[in-house]
């Protein structure tokens, strides 16, 4: 049978901050169809990547969704995080957040699309407010494992509540987004998830992180101040990107 995988989501899904020596954009959904064509080379696998940086929940499930499930031919996969950038903004609802996932749970059984849904790992140890967003995190995995006990048809990547997620090796200079690594470690889990063993990278391949008065007052300046500036503004950093894959892309076997 013909795998066919789409993910759905944000900058997390997108790819953030894991690129080739050359440039390209990569990631750890991209990272998955690579590792499900090479699991099964004898079978075609084709993938899309709907995601888009900055987009809250009411718009990866309005729109994305629809244009994941018009997909031709339908997909067979369908992966979902969504939330991260609902927890950046003052007004988070926990029913807005059960009433989304449901909706894409729904939908997918349906229409037959088995979903591989995951929360992000935990990024709050670095974070301005870290512990308002550890609670948040924390509010929205329980969400899902609720709204997903006993369905079937779903897989659930618990990323979020595993200690090694905050290690400082997965996250980028931005401490936001996951770093190359990060990524590769989130893929890793995510096939093992859905039956295919995956070495993770280990730490020690990471760059040693700066610390001192000096790097903070960077970090700042470079992230958290162009941050702040985009919300005053009523900005997103995804205002004006279009989705990398938005159209069925075949995964080499190698």
């Amino acid at each position: 049978m013909t795998i066919r995988i789409v993910s759905i989501g944000d900058s997390f899904t997108e790819g953030m901050n894991d690129y080739l020596p050359d440039g390209s954009p990569l990631g750890w959904a991209d990272r998955v169809a690579a590792g499900l064509a090479a699991a099964h080379p004898d079978r075609e696998v084709w993938y899309a990547n709907l995601a888009i940086r900055g987009r809250k929940i009411e718009s990866i499930v309005t729109e994305q969704l629809d244009a994941a499930l018009a997909l031709d031919p339908p997909p067979t996969h369908l992966t979902f995080n969504g939330g991260g950038n609902d927890m950046l903004r003052p007004r988070f609802s926990d029913e807005r957040m059960a009433a989304f996932t449901s909706l894409v749970l729904d939908r997918c059984a349906q229409q037959g699309v088995h979903v591989v849904i995951l929360t992000g790992a935990d990024p709050s140890d670095r974070l301005p407010a870290g512990k308002r967003m550890r609670k948040l995190g924390a509010r929205l995995t329980q969400i899902v494992e609720d709204l997903i006990d006993g369905r079937e048809g779903v897989t659930f990547v618990d990323n979020f509540r595993v200690p090694e997620g905050r290690n400082q090796a997965w996250w980028s200079e931005d401490r936001l987004h996951l770093s190359s690594l990060g990524h590769q470690w989130i893929a890793s889990r995510v096939l093992t998830a859905m039956g295919f063993p995956t070495e993770s990278p280990t730490a020690a391949d990471a760059d040693a992180v700066r610390g001192g008065l000096g790097a903070e007052a960077r970090y700042w300046w470079t992230y958290v101040v162009p941050w702040m500036g985009r919300r005053l503004r009523g900005r997103s950093s995804g205002d004006g990107r279009e989705a990398k894959f938005p159209t069925w892309t075949r995964v080499p076997a190698a």
